[in-house]
């Protein structure tokens, strides 16, 4: 009787968690408007905290007018500055990548955006051309946040929703770059309303953003978890989580081809929005002959459509995995990218301001949508070196936006609006690799899984693991999140595989 008393008793207690869950407590359903911990708690810290860093790293661009009148900055020294800003942020990302793999996302990320704080606060004391590009390289930094944003974001959601966790974070944090082209000119205009001279008044606005970013990385420590059931540190101690090796962490990462040819698209969809975000309000500006806070608002446009367009492209890769399984994800990434480098040529060639502007919005729509289908595909390249290829993926993005600037956009060899042209040409080759990409459990875009060897989500999971590593037990993490992963053979392979009265997901 006190045997089934404690049952009755142990069953009525309430779930450990406010979402369902799979096996790994990932969570299975993505509740926007829910700060329920530590599923949605984490998102809305990862985000937040994402756009902070995104509004200190582009806060320049829009002031640069006035900045460049006070600092004598030439054509060249502006080019410089640009491509400073998110060159610094491609090993950053890379590094990121690993820490989160042996530290967990929410030290990773906190610490950095406390290290790049100081850069952003003495933006107000750059005096020279020189000292504009260095603290514009330092913030930049930051940018590697959005590394542990999705490498979070991909340890808290389950299959079926983390594509569409890992677009609306990515996507609401890359709306710092459309927000910061408002926020800026409109701190600037009030603090010289209030009495300061133009040259002062853009100074003091930059205490702003870097406030902001302090305030966030705060709230990470204080509010974040690493995982469902805890943080790295915790769980390291308690023995729930053995700590991985760096060498294997980086060999299993570099290793894996995958990683590489979607590092390259990516530098081809957000790399092409980090240089939008850097030339669009000057281009707009100069070409069309608008005012400051007019080009700021047209500027602003291109990355607000973060809000919609990368979790959409996000949403995308889940339906379509849901439908078609990887191969869909793959298919829709290629479409999506492609027509975003259309949209691009066209708008190198357009020249009425109406135009221009419909065409960038179109434009920016399928390129940021790209960067939220590249995410939707990274969590399953690898389980053990998830950040490095997170990192990888992310260090590609900023690769491609120093290419570009520096091919395209660097001094006055070519005008802006040709430089924007050839831009979309470059998108539509460097997008071409994706065909290659190939899952033997999956498949690739234009074939099925191997006929030749029964390949299974395990045997792709677990050959990162050696057998004396699997004899320690190692492994199992990866084990069930190969379970996990079997609905990205999509419906039809899945309802042959998975017997029909099988629960995929549970709720602890």
């Amino acid at each position: 009787m006190e045997i089934e008393g404690q049952a009755t008793v142990k069953e009525s207690q309430p779930p450990k968690f406010a979402l369902p869950v799979d096996s790994e407590h990932k969570a299975t359903e993505f509740r926007l408007f829910s700060v329920a911990a530590p599923h949605m708690r984490a998102f809305h810290l990862s985000w937040v905290s994402f756009f902070a860093c995104f509004v200190s790293s582009f806060a320049a661009p829009p002031l640069l007018p006035i900045i460049r009148d006070n600092l004598n900055l030439t054509a060249s020294d502006i080019g410089n500055a640009g491509i400073a800003s998110v060159s610094g942020a491609v090993f950053a990302r890379v590094a990121m990548g690993t820490a989160c793999d042996l530290f967990g996302p929410r030290l990773a990320s906190a610490s950095l955006i406390l290290l790049t704080a100081p850069a952003v606060y003495f933006t107000s004391i750059a005096s020279s051309s020189t000292s504009f590009l260095l603290v514009r390289f330092f913030t930049g930094f930051s940018l590697a946040t959005f590394v542990s944003t999705q490498f979070w974001m991909s340890s808290m959601f389950s299959a079926p929703v983390v594509g569409t966790a890992n677009g609306v974070a990515g996507g609401w944090g890359n709306l710092g770059g459309g927000a910061t082209q408002l926020i800026m000119p409109l701190v600037f205009g009030l603090i010289r309303d209030i009495g300061a001279i133009k040259f002062t008044a853009w100074r003091i606005a930059f205490f702003i953003p870097a406030l902001f970013q302090t305030l966030s990385a705060f709230a990470l420590l204080i509010f974040g978890k690493d995982l469902p059931d805890g943080n790295f540190r915790r769980l390291h101690k308690a023995g729930d989580k053995t700590k991985d090796k760096f060498s294997n962490v980086f060999y299993h990462g570099i290793t894996n081809y995958r990683g590489w040819i979607l590092a390259l698209s990516y530098g081809y969809c957000f790399g092409v929005e980090l240089t939008i975000d850097n030339i669009v309000a000057e281009y707009f500006y100069d070409r069309f002959d608008l005012k400051l806070h007019t080009a700021g608002m047209i500027a602003a446009s291109f990355g607000l459509a973060n809000i919609i367009s990368r979790p959409g492209g996000g949403m995308i890769s889940d339906a379509v995995g849901k439908r078609f399984g990887m191969r869909g994800r793959l298919w829709a990434l290629w479409v999506v990218q492609t027509l975003g480098g259309v949209f691009c040529i066209i708008l190198g060639r357009v020249g009425s301001l109406g135009a221009s502007i419909v065409v960038m919005i179109v434009f920016s729509l399928f390129c940021q949508a790209a960067c939220g289908l590249t995410f939707g595909v990274v969590p399953f390249v690898s389980r053990r070196s998830l950040g490095l290829i997170s990192g990888m993926t992310g260090g590609g993005g900023n690769v491609g936006a120093v290419l570009t600037q520096l091919i395209f956009f660097k001094g006055s060899k070519y005008s802006k609006e040709t430089g924007i042209m050839l831009m979309g040409i470059m998108i539509i080759f460097c997008t071409l690799p994706i065909c290659f990409i190939y899952f033997p459990q999956w498949g690739g875009m234009f074939c099925g899984p191997s006929s030749t060897k029964i390949a299974t989500e395990e045997d792709y999971y677990l050959s990162e693991w050696n057998s004396e590593e699997k004899e320690k037990g190692l492994h199992l993490s990866s084990l069930k999140f190969a379970d996990n992963s079997r609905s990205e053979r999509g419906r039809k392979k899945d309802s042959e595989t998975r017997p029909v009265d099988e629960t995929p997901s549970t709720q602890v």
